[in-house]
């Protein structure tokens, strides 16, 4: 790694730490933003893994978050104890489990999900792929709003309240922090939580790409047939690219339910799954800097797009809603950049190198 590489990291590093306390400056709200972008960017992550590398539409994706983060919820609120008198009696005081037992849980209960989602699906591809994958994510959706009744696991859809929030040697996320006379926030916490697993799945999704089981997935999405012809089993890396996949989205989810202290069905819709693909899509399909690129874009977009909506809501006299403005404006962007930048706004390299040999 030569010295201009190594001056360019730790300046971007420097900008990463900087950046809470440069947005603290304008408000709580926007380093809010900032921690439910690096949210996205480790959904992102996840979804590259099935879509980007193995060539599998997901479009369920968003279950896997929802489990995680029900898991969690489920985990570390006073729910299990207030309904369950066999909770009532182990634990008196309720759950409180913590971030070192819930991360590995969620990774593994959500990569057993995305297996489960994998196994039905072996022998499509395309469409039917993406419409069975739609499906099963609703499917979960509709559990979690009404495993309310005979028994309340979820709570419907009132959700899950009063959820702990992660608590590292006694200091808790929930609460501002004191060091050295300065006042650090509690968004401003999880934002460096949130970089710290942000990094780590970087880390472990750029080694999986490297390493042979890697080099498998882009064969199968390049063409399936040929792979099998290889003697590449299909079978078990598409299995474990959906595994790979949800387990990320897990983590996710429970770092989301940490962060927001409620969860409820109405968090985890078709719509936050289609937001999630248009991540990968518009950053750059099996890019990893072009996914993260496109996952911060698109996570902040709409909360910067409220400043502009609402003055444009003003001129029409109140006439547009500034709700329904934003979102047109989000989609006026996609597509704009989608015509510029079909391949993606940071695709990956390897992509037109035979076209550009041949012509």
């Amino acid at each position: 790694m030569n010295v201009k590489k190594i001056v360019s990291y730790l300046a971007i590093a420097a900008a990463l730490i900087v950046l809470p306390m440069f947005l603290q400056v304008f408000g709580n709200a926007w380093v809010r933003i900032a921690d439910t972008a690096l949210l996205y960017v480790l959904l992102a992550i996840g979804l590259n893994i099935v879509v980007g590398y193995a060539g599998l539409l997901d479009l369920g994706y968003v279950a896997f978050f929802a489990v995680g983060a029900y898991l969690y919820a489920l985990l570390a609120s006073p729910h299990l104890s207030e309904t369950f008198p066999v909770f009532k009696a182990m634990f008196p005081n309720g759950l409180h489990t913590p971030i070192w037992m819930v991360i590995p849980i969620a990774a593994g209960v959500a990569g057993l999900f995305g297996i489960l989602l994998g196994a039905p699906t072996l022998k499509l591809r395309g469409d039917y792929l993406a419409i069975v994958t739609l499906g099963f994510g609703e499917i979960i959706r509709v559990f979690l709003n009404n495993l309310d009744h005979p028994v309340n696991i979820t709570n419907g859809p009132k959700g899950l309240s009063q959820i702990d929030p992660f608590t590292f040697f006694g200091i808790s996320l929930g609460k501002p922090f004191s060091l050295g006379g300065y006042q650090i926030s509690s968004v401003m916490m999880y934002y460096y939580l949130f970089l710290v697993c942000v990094l780590v799945s970087i880390v472990i999704s750029h080694r999986l790409a490297e390493s042979r089981v890697g080099r498998a997935w882009m064969a199968i999405r390049e063409d399936e047939i040929a792979a099998k012809a290889m003697g590449i089993n299909t079978r078990n890396l598409k299995l474990l690219a959906f595994g790979m996949g949800a387990s990320f989205g897990g983590v996710s989810g429970a770092l989301f339910a940490s962060f927001q202290g409620f969860v409820s069905p109405e968090s985890f819709t078709l719509m936050e799954s289609v937001m999630i693909v248009a991540m990968v899509v518009l950053g750059g399909l099996g890019h990893l800097p072009g996914v993260v690129l496109g996952a911060v874009l698109l996570a902040a977009l709409p909360e910067v797009l409220r400043y502009v909506a609402s003055p444009l809501q003003n001129l029409t006299g109140g006439r547009l809603d500034a709700s329904i403005l934003r979102q047109l404006l989000i989609a006026l962007a996609m597509i704009v950049v989608m015509l510029l930048r079909p391949r993606g706004l940071w695709p990956t390299p390897e992509h037109g190198k035979s076209l550009q040999t041949n012509t």
